[in-house]
C-alpha cells in the first residue's frame, strides 16, 4: 500500500538504491587505492637513515617518522636511531608526544640528524570561555572543552545525540530516540527543586537549542562547570553554561568538502511478547480468576474480543503454523478470531533508511575570509504504517572583514528548517498503550473483507488507515552581527554584536475516526469525540546585545594582567495561538476552514521579558606561578518585582603551578601541575515571567447556561511577598597535572554547591485562608560532587608502521540534600504532592518502600505473619501462598506507614534512589597504517529504577489480566513447583492500583538501572595523500560508524522490552494529543524507542 501524507500527497521513498550506490562507490574507491598503491611501489627508492634527539642531546626513544604522504614508516631505537626506504625526493614527518613535529625535504640526501623542540602548545591551547577566550594553562576554574572529534563521521538528527556521556557531570536527559526531541543540560546534578530549569546553551555567543543546529559546524563545545566559569553570565549560568563555538574559516586557500553518508537504522529494544494466543487465553483466565479468589471466569478481553469456553477450546486447535483460517463467522453474527499474532512486528520497520549530505566551502586571506555550509539530513520513521519521516536543512554563511588594520567587522547568519511528522492513535493517544490494552494475540489486522478489527483499530490499524498524526515544521533565522576594534599593538580590543534570533513553530493535528468492522457489512467508529483539526504556532522575536573591552599586558616580564568590563542586553518577545474546531468535512482535511462543527477552541498567550547586566573579570598572573581570576555581574530581570530587580553575583579563583617553581625537579615524572580554587555565587532568574502579577485565567466553561457555553474567570493565586533570586553558591577546588612527558593527564575536581531561597510551596496555612499558600523563597539544598579526566596517548611501531593510540576515561559522582524545605513535620506524602515530596535532610531522588521478605509458603505462614489487611493481592484482600509477604521492620505486627512521616514511617524505608550514580565513559582511539578506529562506551555505574503502576510492558497481566505477557516472564512465575521465581502467585490487576501487592513500591521489583552502552564505534580509511592529489584531492576517507550498537545493564536479567534510556516517561506528544490517554503516572515505558544504526560513509577535501 502507497503511504500519504496528512494532505493525500503520495510519498515514495527508495532509501535502499541510495545505500546500493553509495556501496558503489566505496568499492570504486578502494579499487582505485589499490591499483595506485600497486603503481607507487614500482617507483624508485633509496635507504635514508639518522637521529633523533631533543635539544639537550638525548636521543629520543620511538620517535616516529613517516614519508609524506604514504603509510611507509619506522620509528627510532633505543639509540634514537632509524632507517627506511624511501623514494628519492621523499618529505619525511617526524614527530614525538611532547615535541614539536617537523618536515624534512630528503632530496639528494641519505642521513638526516634531526633535533626535536619540545611543544608548549598543549599549555598554550585555548579553552573558549564567557566573552572571550583563555590559555589553557591560565585555567583556574572548572572548565572541560571537546574539539569537533566528538561529531565526525556520525550522522544524527541532532547535537544532544552526539553529546551523551562525553563530559564528565554534564548529564543530558532524553525521554526518547525521536530524532526531534531537545533536551535538557544538566551541569553537576540538580541545581534548584525550586524553579527547575536546566544550562545555559550559547551557540557562539547567543542563545539557541542545540537540536536545530548542524554538528558539522561545530568546532568546540566548552562546559562552564564552577561558579567561577559562569558567574559572567550571572543569573542565567546557576545552572552551568554549555558554550558551542561553530567554525571559522581557513584562511590562505579555498576548499571545497563534501560529507555524505547512508544510515540504517533500528530500535535497540523491540517487546517479546507471547504470540500464541492458547498460552495467552490460558493464562489470562488465571491472572482474572485468581483476583476474583477463583470464584469468576471472564466473559471478555476487554473491549475488543469476547471470551468464552468453547472458543478457547477451539483456540487450543489452532497453534501457531496450523494453518487454519484466522476468522470465522460466530453463533452471533460477529467476527471470531483464532489468530497468533505479533503486533510489534506490525508496528516497525525491520530497518529504516536516512542519508546525510554536507558540503563546506571556505576560504581567504589575511583582509577576508568565509565559510559557507549547508546540510541535508533526512531519516526514514521507525512505524511501518503512517511513518514519523524526519528530516532538517541547515544552512551557514560565516565571514570577516579587516575594514582598517586596527578594525574588524564580522557576520554569522543561520538558518535551520526541520519536518516532522508523529502518527498518532486516536483511542488512546499512545499505540504503545493500545496495543498492551487491546491488541490481544489472537486478533489479526484485518477482517477477510478488509476492514480493520477493532483492536487494530485501538493501535497499529489506526497507523495504516493513516488519518491521525501531527505536522511539525521548526524554523529558525539567526544572525550575529560583531566587530573587534584593537588598538596600542592589540593590548587593548572593543568588542560588540548585535543579534536576532526568530525562531517559529508550526503545528497541525488532525485527529480522525477510526472505522473498524466487528461483523460483515458492521461498520463502527473509534474516536467519534477527536474528530477535529488544531493549528499552533508559536514565534519568537529575540534580541541580544553585548559590548566590553578587554586590555591585557604583560609588565617587568613577570606580571601578567587582562581585564574586561562589558555590559549585556537581551529581550524576548513570545506569541503563540491555538485553535480548533471539530466537525471535519472529510478525512483528509488539511485547513481548519474545511472543518463546521460548534466546539471551537481558541487559546492564546503572550511572554515578554528583559535583562540587562553589567559584568568584568579580571586576570593576574606572576611568572605563570600565581594565577588569580575575579569575576562578577550585576543582573537585572523583569521578572521579579521593581524593588528585587537587580542582583550581584561575584566570583574569585586562584591556581598555583607547581611545576613552574624553581623548587621543582620532578619534570621527568610529573609536569604541568597546576592547583585551582574557586568560589562564587549565581542568580537563579528563570521563573515565569509574571510570577509577582495578579493574572486572571479565562477560560470556556463546560456547562450550559441558557444553551450557551459561557466565558468564566477565576480568582488570581495569592502572590508572594519579597520574592526575589535564588541564590547558588560554589566552591570548587582542583587538580590538573601531566606524566610520562605528558602522556598521561589528569584532571580533577571536588566541589560543593548551596542553593539557598529556593522557589518552594510555603507552609500549610489554616482552611480559613482559602487560597492555596503561595510560593516563596523557601528551600535550600547542598550538592557535594567530584569527577575526574583521565587521558593517554602515545606511539610505537607496529608491523614496521607507526600505529599511534589515545584512552581518555571519565567519572563523575554527586549527591544532592535538602538543607531546609516548608515541611516541618517531615510528612512523606505521595510522588504526586510537591509540598511533602521533599523534607529537611531527604537526599535527593529518594525512593522509600517495603523490604519484601519474599513469598507466604502456606496458610499458616499467612495466618503468623504480621497483618498485610492495608493492602490486596485479591479483591476480598485474602492472602494466600505465593503472595507477597513484607517484612515487618517495627514488629508491630501490622505492615503499614504508620503516620506516613521520616520519624515514624512504619514499616516503610529507603530502599533505592533514582540518581544516577558514578557516571563515567571510555573513549578509545587508533591509527595505524591510514586505518582509524575510534570506540566510545558510557555509562552508570548506580541508579534506582521502580516500575510504577499501570506498566504492562513490565508486569503483564499483572498489570490487567489482558494485557500481553512478556516472553521473559515464562518460567519465572510462583506455583508450588516454582516456589523460587521471581515473580508472586499469578494474578490480574495486582500491580494496576497503589494498594495492590506490586503497585507498593518495595525492594524485591526495584530495579538496578545502572548500565554501559557502546555509545559509537568508528573505522575507516584515509587515502594516501599522494594518491588522492592526483585528482587534485586534499584528502579522502571512507568510513563505518555504528550507534548504541550494544549495551547492558541488570534490568536485562528481567526484561528487554524497552531501552535502560527511556525509562522515566511517556511519548508526550500522543498522551498531550488525545488527553484521555489513560496513563496513570509517569513511570511508564510507552514511548519511542532508542534507536541503534550502522552508516556509511565517504568525505573529500578539494
Amino acid at each position: 500500500m502507497k503511504k500519504t501524507d496528512l494532505n493525500g500527497t503520495e510519498i515514495e521513498k527508495v532509501p535502499a538504491k541510495h545505500f546500493l550506490l553509495m556501496m558503489k562507490m566505496l568499492f570504486f574507491l578502494l579499487i582505485t587505492t589499490t591499483l595506485f598503491s600497486v603503481a607507487h611501489a614500482a617507483q624508485q627508492k633509496k635507504t635514508l637513515s639518522g637521529t633523533i634527539a631533543d635539544s639537550s642531546g638525548e636521543p629520543l626513544v620511538g620517535a616516529s617518522i613517516v614519508e609524506k604522504g604514504t603509510t611507509n614508516g619506522t620509528l627510532t631505537n633505543l639509540n634514537g636511531m632509524f632507517s627506511l626506504q624511501v623514494e628519492e625526493n621523499a618529505v619525511i614527518q617526524v614527530s614525538y608526544i611532547g615535541y614539536l613535529a617537523q618536515e624534512i625535504n630528503t632530496a639528494g640526501r641519505t642521513s638526516v640528524n634531526i633535533t626535536l623542540q619540545e611543544d608548549t602548545r598543549s599549555l598554550e591551547e585555548v579553552v573558549v570561555v564567557g566573552y572571550g577566550t583563555q590559555k589553557k594553562a591560565n585555567l583556574t576554574g572548572a572548565v572541560d572543552q571537546v574539539g569537533d572529534d566528538v561529531f565526525n563521521g556520525r550522522p544524527m538528527p541532532n547535537v544532544t545525540q552526539g553529546l551523551q556521556g562525553v563530559i564528565p557531570n554534564l548529564a543530558i536527559s532524553l525521554a526518547d530516540g525521536k530524532p526531534s526531541r531537545s533536551a535538557s543540560y544538566q551541569i553537576r546534578g540538580t541545581t534548584s527543586i525550586g524553579q527547575g530549569g536546566s544550562a545555559l546553551v550559547m551557540i557562539d555567543g547567543v542563545e539557541g537549542d542545540p537540536a536545530m543546529l548542524n554538528p558539522n559546524d561545530i568546532a568546540s563545545i566548552s562546559i562552564l562547570k564552577d561558579a567561577s566559569s559562569a558567574a559572567i553570565y550571572g543569573a542565567r549560568g546557576a545552572f552551568g553554561v554549555v558554550l558551542i563555538t561553530t567554525k571559522n574559516p581557513e584562511k590562505g586557500h579555498t576548499s571545497v568538502t563534501y560529507s555524505g553518508s547512508v544510515v540504517m537504522k533500528s530500535p535497540t529494544q523491540v517487546p517479546d511478547m507471547v504470540t500464541d494466543a492458547n498460552l495467552y487465553a490460558t493464562m489470562f483466565v488465571e491472572a482474572y480468576s485468581s483476583y476474583y479468589d477463583y470464584a469468576r471466569t471472564p466473559s471478555t478481553f476487554h473491549k475488543a474480543v469476547p471470551y468464552n469456553a468453547d472458543w478457547h477450546k477451539e483456540m487450543a486447535n489452532r497453534p501457531p503454523g496450523s494453518g487454519k483460517p484466522e476468522v470465522e463467522i460466530g453463533p452471533n453474527g460477529n467476527y471470531q478470531y483464532f489468530a497468533n499474532n505479533n503486533w510489534y512486528d506490525m508496528l516497525y520497520k525491520d530497518r529504516s533508511f536516512g542519508n546525510e549530505h554536507n558540503i563546506a566551502i571556505q576560504g581567504g586571506t589575511d583582509r577576508a575570509d568565509f565559510i559557507l555550509s549547508a546540510r541535508y539530513y533526512t531519516q526514514d520513521g521507525v512505524f511501518r504504517y503512517n511513518s514519523d519521516d524526519y528530516s532538517m536543512m541547515n544552512l551557514r554563511a560565516k565571514g570577516s572583514a579587516q575594514i582598517f588594520d586596527w578594525l574588524k567587522v564580522e557576520n554569522n547568519v543561520a538558518i535551520t528548517q526541520s519536518n516532522y511528522f508523529n502518527p498518532l492513535t486516536v483511542a488512546d493517544g499512545n499505540v504503545w498503550y493500545g496495543l498492551e490494552s487491546e491488541a490481544e494475540p489472537m486478533s489479526p489486522m484485518f477482517n477477510p473483507d478488509g476492514t480493520l478489527t477493532m483492536a487494530a483499530a485501538y493501535s497499529v490499524g489506526d497507523m495504516w488507515y493513516g488519518k491521525s498524526g501531527i505536522n511539525s515544521k521548526k524554523m529558525l533565522v539567526h544572525n550575529t552581527t560583531s566587530f573587534t576594534a584593537s588598538f596600542w599593538d592589540d593590548a587593548f580590543r572593543l568588542r560588540g554584536d548585535i543579534s536576532f534570533r526568530n525562531p517559529y513553530n508550526r503545528e497541525t493535528t488532525k485527529r480522525v475516526p477510526v472505522p473498524y468492522s466487528p461483523a460483515p457489512g458492521v461498520t463502527a467508529y473509534l474516536g467519534s469525540s477527536t474528530n477535529d483539526f488544531g493549528e499552533a504556532n508559536t514565534s519568537t522575536n529575540y534580541m541580544a546585545t553585548n559590548i566590553y573591552g578587554e586590555y591585557e599586558n604583560t609588565f617587568a616580564g613577570a606580571h601578567y594582567f587582562k581585564g574586561m568590563l562589558g555590559f549585556n542586553y537581551e529581550q524576548s518577545i513570545i506569541n503563540s495561538i491555538f485553535t480548533r474546531r471539530n466537525g471535519l468535512i472529510f478525512v483528509d482535511v488539511n485547513n481548519i476552514n474545511l472543518t463546521n462543527g460548534s466546539g471551537i477552541t481558541i487559546n492564546a498567550s503572550h511572554e515578554k521579558w528583559r535583562i540587562a547586566g553589567g559584568f568584568f573579570r579580571f586576570n593576574y598572573g606572576f611568572k605563570d606561578r600565581y594565577l588569580l581570576e575575579v569575576n562578577g555581574r550585576l543582573d537585572g530581570s523583569t521578572k521579579f518585582p521593581v524593588d528585587q530587580q537587580w542582583g550581584f553575583f561575584p566570583s574569585i579563583s586562584a591556581g598555583w603551578r607547581l611545576s613552574e617553581e624553581p623548587f621543582w625537579n620532578l619534570d621527568n615524572i610529573f609536569s604541568d601541575v597546576k592547583l585551582r580554587a574557586s568560589y562564587g555565587s549565581l542568580g537563579v532568574g528563570n521563573i515565569a515571567s509574571y510570577t509577582f502579577q495578579e493574572l486572571f485565567t479565562i477560560s470556556t466553561m463546560n456547562r450550559l447556561i441558557q444553551e450557551t457555553r459561557n466565558q468564566k474567570t477565576s480568582v488570581p493565586p495569592v502572590l508572594p511577598d519579597g520574592l526575589t533570586w535564588e541564590t547558588s553558591t560554589t566552591a570548587n577546588l582542583g587538580l590538573d597535572f601531566g606524566v610520562l612527558d605528558g602522556r598521561l593527564r589528569f584532571t580533577g575536581d571536588i566541589y560543593t554547591r548551596k542553593t539557598n531561597d529556593m522557589f518552594a510551596v510555603g507552609i500549610d496555612l489554616p482552611a480559613i485562608f482559602g487560597a492555596t499558600p503561595p510560593k516563596g523563597n523557601y528551600a535550600d539544598m547542598k550538592t557535594n560532587g567530584w569527577e575526574i579526566t583521565l587521558s593517554w596517548r602515545d606511539d610505537y611501531k607496529l608491523a614496521n608502521k607507526p600505529f599511534s593510540y589515545d584512552v581518555r576515561v571519565t567519572l563523575a559522582d554527586y549527591t544532592s540534600k535538602i538543607v531546609k524545605y516548608t515541611n516541618p513535620e517531615m510528612e512523606l506524602g505521595g510522588y504526586w504532592d510537591a509540598r511533602v515530596n521533599y523534607y529537611e535532610g531527604m537526599t535527593l531522588g529518594e525512593i522509600w518502600g517495603y523490604e519484601t521478605e519474599g513469598f507466604f509458603t502456606s496458610d499458616e505462614d499467612v495466618a503468623n505473619h504480621a497483618s498485610q489487611k492495608l493492602y490486596y493481592a485479591s479483591n476480598s484482600g485474602k492472602w494466600l501462598p505465593g503472595d507477597i509477604k513484607f517484612k515487618d521492620l517495627n514488629n508491630d505486627e501490622v505492615i503499614d506507614y504508620g503516620t506516613n512521616k521520616v520519624n515514624d514511617s512504619g514499616d516503610r524505608k529507603i530502599i533505592g534512589n533514582t540518581t544516577p550514580r558514578y557516571t563515567y565513559s571510555f573513549n578509545l582511539g587508533a591509527n595505524w597504517n591510514n586505518i582509524f578506529i575510534s570506540a566510545f562506551l558510557q555509562g552508570v555505574g548506580k541508579q534506582d529504577w521502580w516500575p510504577g503502576t499501570d506498566n504492562a510492558l513490565f508486569w503483564g497481566q499483572y498489570n490487567r489480566p489482558y494485557n500481553n505477557i512478556p516472553k521473559s516472564m515464562l518460567g519465572n512465575i510462583w506455583s508450588e513447583d516454582n516456589p523460587d521465581a521471581y515473580f508472586p502467585r499469578y494474578r490480574g490487576y495486582v500491580a494496576l492500583q497503589s494498594s495492590r501487592e506490586l503497585a507498593v513500591t518495595q525492594t524485591r521489583y526495584l530495579q538496578n538501572v545502572a548500565y554501559i552502552r557502546l555509545k559509537n564505534l568508528q573505522v575507516g580509511y584515509n587515502l594516501p595523500k599522494n594518491l588522492v592529489s592526483s585528482v587534485r584531492m586534499q584528502n579522502a576517507r571512507i568510513y563505518m560508524s555504528a550507534e548504541n550498537l550494544w549495551g547492558w545493564s541488570p534490568l536485562y536479567k528481567i526484561t528487554k522490552n524497552f531501552d535502560f534510556g527511556s525509562i522515566y516517561g511517556t511519548d508526550i506528544e500522543q498522551a498531550n494529543a488525545v488527553s484521555s490517554s489513560g496513563i496513570a503516572n509517569g513511570s511508564q515505558v510507552y514511548n519511542y524507542p532508542i534507536m541503534k544504526s550502522i552508516s556509511f560513509g565517504v568525505s573529500v577535501t578539494f
